[in-house]
């Protein structure tokens, strides 16, 4: 691979969720952590670090809005990163953490993903918003947890990510398992629905990239989580249909949980649903 595409490859991949809003205060630095010991990267390697990063702050230039970008490789720990500490909004993104926070709760046996909640008219988030739940069920339905957090996460369904906020017991709930996770720099404060009638709400529902990462990187390495658990939201993210102007699907398409699905399909005739050990043989990068 020459490094022109290398430097493309991972230039889609970094900015797959990229944030761009209005200057937004800064955040307190996080206390340092110590990773694992990873091998020297090579003269090749840092070269290629260092283009990318230059061309991050060039596209970060051209969007002439503030810019927050982070994106690890977990396996040798290589970041680049733009205004990694810096508060932006999570908008959907703050869907995985209250899904996360809800498995918790199914692992310790406070809930079960077969038990039946109903969806209310009053659950449902305005209509400027998206809702496949509503849409589909103008009077209400009764739903699985499961398929709740199938909605939340493979089909960006803001009824749906209120409705297991309740559950999970609210924002405080969802910020003490943040907090047991060592991620101090990410705030779920507010429903969709709240959200959707007041715009400037989303500005207190914020991350900083790093969190961003963090929270990812948590994912991966299962803290938190059951195996079970855990493969279950993996699969609901690869299943996750972005719109054809996402980056996901508009860059290369060697790229991320997509690509490595295909990898997989691509070794077993007739592949089971893709879990973190069986992607964990191709490099893992994530990004905010």
């Amino acid at each position: 691979m020459n490094r022109k595409l290398s430097v493309q490859m991972l230039l889609c991949a970094l900015l797959l969720l990229i944030s761009v809003t209005s200057a937004c205060a800064r955040s307190k630095a996080p206390e340092p952590k110590s990773d694992p010991v990873s091998p020297r990267p090579d003269q090749q390697s840092l070269q290629l670090q260092a283009e990318l990063q230059k061309t991050i702050e060039q596209i970060a230039a051209a969007a002439k809005g503030h810019v927050g970008v982070a994106a690890v490789v977990l396996e040798t720990n290589t970041a680049v990163s733009l205004n990694p500490q810096d508060h932006f909004p999570m908008q959907s993104v703050y869907k995985l953490p209250i899904s996360m926070a809800v498995m918790q709760q199914v692992d310790a046996g406070k809930l079960k993903l077969e038990q039946r909640v109903p969806v209310t008219k009053n659950d449902f988030i305005g209509r400027n918003a998206r809702s496949p739940i509503r849409d589909q069920n103008p009077k209400g339905v009764e739903l699985t947890l499961g398929e709740l957090i199938r909605f939340a996460i493979a089909e960006s369904d803001g009824t749906a990510s209120d409705v297991l906020m309740r559950v999970a017991g609210g924002p405080a709930a969802i910020q003490t398992f943040l907090t047991q996770l060592g991620i101090t720099d990410m705030v779920v404060l507010n429903s969709e629905k709240q959200m959707v009638q007041d715009f400037q709400l989303q500005f207190k529902n914020w991350a900083t990239p790093e969190a961003a990462v963090a929270l990812l990187r948590a994912l991966h390495e299962k803290r938190g989580l059951t195996e079970s658990s855990q493969a279950l939201l993996v699969k609901f993210m690869i299943e996750s249909t972005p719109g054809p102007r996402r980056l996901r699907d508009f860059c290369l398409p060697a790229l991320l949980l997509r690509t490595r699905r295909e990898l997989l399909e691509a070794e077993m005739a007739s592949p089971p649903p893709p879990t973190i050990s069986a992607l964990s043989r191709y490099p893992t990068v994530v990004t905010w």
